[in-house]
């Protein structure tokens, strides 16, 4: 075993493979709602904006372009409420996940340093800990109360949770966020799906009801993979505390981390644009009922899920005997134990597929 494997778990789909063969086995073909990743068309503000800018001969800026930095400051204020954000508190990365695995590593942490994040959380936070050389160390709901200051550098935050979709309200945010503070620990808040809220309304760490009106010791990740279908164009952003941003800017231009300017500039388009994150809203409202009361007919429960793109659901039974019965019906989901030992007992939904293909896994559920 190599160095760095020894580092790192083991990649969790690939224990998914035999059960996405016996899927794909069935007469009408898979249900694929493991992965959350878009299947619905580019915006044709997004794929023009993309077009127009393909002549970009020169090298990209880290930092981007005015434009961009323009379009995610005024984003900032209008979606999340944000007071005073500035070219200071923002920062295009290559994509989300990126950020996450490597953002323990660009903060300096090592050996002794703990990186904590929720018991039941996107494997990358875990992935990104071990890269580092840190402790990875996950709390079940307060990390205030479960968490010792002293060794936690770097505090993940994920509202709207994936794959709970569990969000998190301002006044559980705004305590967890002076917690923080007083002991001078970094937050990080993964905010990927706040625009996607269906039975709650998603709130930044960076609205005045949690931070104050101060970004002091926070950063916020967003992204444009969902609301926009920007998957495949990797882009998405920082916002929060300048000098925290500032350092990162310095680390990442040694590091000639850049996104290509045909990128940025559709990037600027999206962020601009709300119309077409109504109507992609609309299309996952749309899945998420149909996809919700089919489950709930064939006898799943289902917990939190009042935002993102993912249903968390439970036959009462290991998560991989469902599984297996879905992926008998030809539906593929992800078992939920690949987020933690606490999702034992569910599997994540994801909403992400086309209307033709939502019908047919709910047509399967109802004769089953």
């Amino acid at each position: 075993m190599s160095a760095v494997s020894a580092r790192l778990p083991v990649f969790p789909w690939d224990k998914l493979e035999p059960y996405k063969a016996a899927a794909n086995g069935h007469p009408d073909g898979i249900v694929d709602l493991s992965v959350g990743t878009p299947v619905d068309p580019v915006p044709a503000v997004v794929q023009k904006a993309l077009v127009d800018a393909a002549d970009s001969p020169g090298y990209p800026t880290v930092w981007g372009t005015v434009e961009l930095r323009d379009a995610i400051t005024g984003w900032a204020g209008r979606r999340l409420g944000a007071r005073g954000v500035d070219h200071r508190n923002v920062l295009p990365i290559v994509g989300s996940k990126e950020l996450v695995a490597w953002l323990p590593t660009q903060l300096g942490l090592g050996a002794g340093d703990q990186v904590a994040f929720p018991a039941l959380a996107y494997p990358t936070y875990e992935v990104g800990a071990r890269l580092a050389g840190a402790e990875p160390v996950t709390y079940a709901d307060d990390p205030s109360a479960e968490l010792d200051p002293a060794r936690v550098k770097l505090l993940w935050l994920n509202s709207p949770s994936n794959p709970t979709g569990r969000v998190l309200p301002a006044e559980a945010l705004a305590r967890i966020v002076a917690w923080a503070r007083e002991h001078g620990v970094l937050v990080a808040s993964d905010e990927c799906y706040l625009e996607l809220g269906w039975e709650a309304d998603p709130v930044s760490v960076l609205h005045p009801d949690v931070c104050g009106g101060s970004f002091e010791g926070l950063i916020a990740v967003h992204s444009l993979s969902k609301r926009s279908n920007f998957a495949g164009y990797r882009l998405a952003f920082l916002l929060g505390d300048a000098d925290v941003l500032r350092d990162l800017l310095q680390i990442r231009k040694h590091g000639g981390m850049m996104t290509a300017a045909p990128v940025q500039a559709a990037a600027a388009a999206a962020l601009d644009d709300d119309a077409h994150v109504a109507e992609q809203r609309e299309r996952y409202a749309a899945r998420r009922e149909l996809l919700r009361e089919a489950l709930l007919a064939h006898g799943f429960t289902i917990e939190h899920s009042e935002a993102s793109l993912y249903l968390w659901a439970s036959r009462g039974e290991d998560c991989w005997e469902t599984v297996a019965h879905l992926a008998e019906l030809g539906i593929l989901v992800a078992p939920g134990d690949f987020y933690g030992e606490a999702g034992a007992r569910h599997v994540r939904v994801a909403l992400t597929a086309s209307d033709e293909r939502v019908a047919a896994a709910v047509e399967r559920l109802a004769k089953a």
